[in-house]
């Protein structure tokens, strides 16, 4: 069990800038973390709880979304779970379905947790999780490299493992 807790999931390979394809709203001017959740994924809420905490913190300087997959053949009720209410109830979070995970693609995000951070001009800046292993909440690379990003206003980039169950 705490080698299956420590063992981080895939992360994709993100595009380097805002995809123009992407259905995905983006805020001109600021910063956009997109956060996308498999709805039935235990570790999901622990990664959540680490949204909640950098809404906290750096209130204002971006704006969030979270994308729950909905794979094809199921009705909307699959993915508006306990998590979807959960994510809905952090101020200022939008959340929405992903149909047959249209955006994780475009996004090539494919675990459970998967955090994109883009800047105001569209570049990303950070890709990975906020989580430090499956379902742990706590201090974490990922939330800390976040915040440092949003309130340093770094160009440098970042990343870290991403721990959650596959989307797809």
């Amino acid at each position: 069990m705490a080698q299956y807790s420590q063992t981080a999931g895939a992360t994709g390979n993100p595009p380097a800038q805002w995809p123009e394809t992407s259905r995905v709203q983006r805020d001109p001017g600021q910063s956009q973390l997109i956060l996308f959740l498999h709805p039935r994924c235990p570790c999901s809420r622990a990664t959540l709880g680490e949204l909640e905490q950098l809404v906290a913190h750096c209130r204002g300087l971006f704006s969030a979304q979270v994308w729950f997959i909905q794979p094809e053949g199921m009705d909307e009720d699959w993915s508006k779970t306990d998590l979807w209410h959960a994510a809905a109830a952090i101020p200022g979070v939008q959340v929405n379905v992903d149909y047959q995970g249209e955006e994780a693609l475009r996004f090539q995000a494919v675990t459970s947790g998967q955090t994109l951070l883009y800047d105001a001009s569209g570049g990303l800046v950070f890709q990975g999780g906020i989580t430090l292993a499956r379902s742990h909440s706590g201090d974490n690379p990922g939330r800390d490299a976040i915040e440092l990003l949003l309130k340093q206003k770094t160009t440098l980039s970042a990343s870290a493992p991403v721990f959650g169950c596959a989307l797809g």
